[in-house]
């Protein structure tokens, strides 16, 4: 199998852009089939479940962007072997049977939450001692859920420069056994628990987890169970708190099927309902695994056509939107491309509870707020959301803060209002570094 050792090559061609990135508006209704690149999400979940795996998995239709880069980086780092096959979007996983093979280890999970969340828990598997660090801007976000649960199983989790953020080291002398019952909040982000829930299957005699809090993105710890399912793990959810994971470990899975990445999705659908026309995903279908799939359901609300069937989505819009008022507590990763649908809106649109997302990159919260006033749209930051008022769009710089979805979603303006420029366009690489070539395909 191929093996591109080079991990940053597929995103050599953003580097040649312009900064700031004019957007060109659109000129006629749109008529667009997109084929979108693999789940982040699904991808790095398969990969932990593949690496913990006995055997050999393989996984079709794989993400290749910084933040499963970052994964395999960490695997790799461990002793994992990840054998890569951009072009066909393919890997290949030796498992490692529960336990990382490498006794030590410095890892970097670069700007990637959920690798970080996700490797903190398989590290505490290993017997070595792991340092894990990351670039500046994840140093900032929230670690302390995971630490403290870590610590309550007996792993020792030494922070090395603040109280529940890394840089951290895991493990040493009297690393704890990651089996028991453990409570967790679930209000800050679902990755803590999903981190946690991939570990468990390797655990001695298995994990319960129960929430002290709700649980915010819940169709992502949904997506989490679905994935260890499918590579054999035991997990049964008594009630919406509880999570019950048996021991036994995972089994390795050729051809796991990764699909399209609803979050990406999102874009190219609110393009359609925004500029008119007609555009459908490929692949992403009625009966996907990811909560982000619902975000045509937003679209119709709004006054957009959507068609779903088993292998697609299509919206088909007229360019005219109406306001409404949006809870995306579970959908928080489409926030940003409604907040920028709403600036075309008839009435006003309020967007609420995803005040966690400003523990996100950024805090995307007041970011949008602050962009959409740039661009002369009337947006009231509030503390779980916005309220945003749609009006003529005036052109401006979007500050973009080295956050992938701000430079996504802002796009969008431009697509319909001249005078749009995306500062750091190159932050699209995080999750999507063909965004650019993709809105090109958009264009009757």
């Amino acid at each position: 199998m191929p093996d591109d050792r080079d991990e940053r090559a597929d995103l050599v061609d953003l580097a040649g852009l312009p900064d700031p990135l004019p957007i060109e508006p659109i000129n006629g209704p749109l008529d667009a089939t997109v084929r979108l690149p693999g789940s982040k999400s699904i991808t790095n979940r398969a990969l932990v479940c593949a690496a913990l795996a006995d055997g050999t998995s393989s996984l079709d239709g794989a993400l290749f962007a910084d933040d499963t880069e970052a994964m395999i980086g960490v695997l790799r780092a461990v002793g994992i072997a990840v054998r890569r096959d951009p072009r066909e979007a393919r890997l290949e996983i030796d498992g490692c049977g529960g336990v990382p093979p490498a006794a030590d280890a410095e890892v970097d999970v670069r700007q990637s939450g959920t690798t970080a969340r996700f490797v903190a828990p398989l590290l505490a598997l290993g017997t070595g001692r792991y340092r894990v660090t990351g670039h500046p801007q994840l140093l900032a976000r929230p670690m302390g859920p995971t630490f403290d649960a870590l610590r309550s199983l007996g792993v020792p989790v030494e922070e090395l420069a603040g109280p529940g953020h890394l840089p951290v080291t895991i493990g040493g002398a009297g690393r704890g056994s990651l089996g028991g019952v453990l409570r967790v909040p679930g209000d800050v982000s679902s990755q803590f628990l999903s981190g946690l829930l991939l570990a468990a299957p390797c655990a001695p005699g298995g994990l319960v987890i129960e929430l002290t809090t709700e649980l915010v993105s819940r169709p992502y710890v949904d997506l989490t169970v679905a994935v260890m399912r499918a590579f054999g793990a035991t997990v049964d959810t008594p009630d919406p708190a509880t999570f019950a994971v048996a021991a036994g470990g995972y089994r390795s899975v050729r051809g796991y099927r990764i699909e399209p990445d609803a979050s990406a999705a999102s874009y190219p659908l609110a393009a359609a309902a925004i500029c008119g026309g007609r555009v459908r995903v490929e692949g992403l279908g009625s009966d996907s695994l990811q909560g982000d799939a619902g975000f045509g359901d937003l679209l119709a609300a709004m006054g957009a056509t959507v068609h779903r069937d088993a292998h697609s989505t299509e919206v088909v819009g007229d360019g005219h939107l109406q306001g409404g008022d949006f809870d995306l507590t579970h959908l928080s990763d489409t926030a940003q491309t409604l907040a920028v649908c709403a600036a075309f809106a008839e009435g006003p649109v309020r967007v609420r509870g995803i005040g966690f997302i400003r523990r996100k990159e950024i805090d995307r919260v007041a970011a949008v707020a602050t962009e959409l006033r740039r661009c002369g749209i009337d947006a009231v930051e509030e503390p779980d959301g916005w309220l945003i008022h749609g009006g003529p769009v005036r052109p401006a710089v979007v500050q973009t803060s080295e956050d992938h979805r701000m430079a996504m979603s802002f796009a969008l303006l431009g697509l319909r209002a001249p005078g749009i420029a995306i500062a750091d366009p190159s932050c699209v690489a995080k999750t999507f570094p063909g965004y650019w070539r993709l809105l090109d395909q958009l264009r009757p």
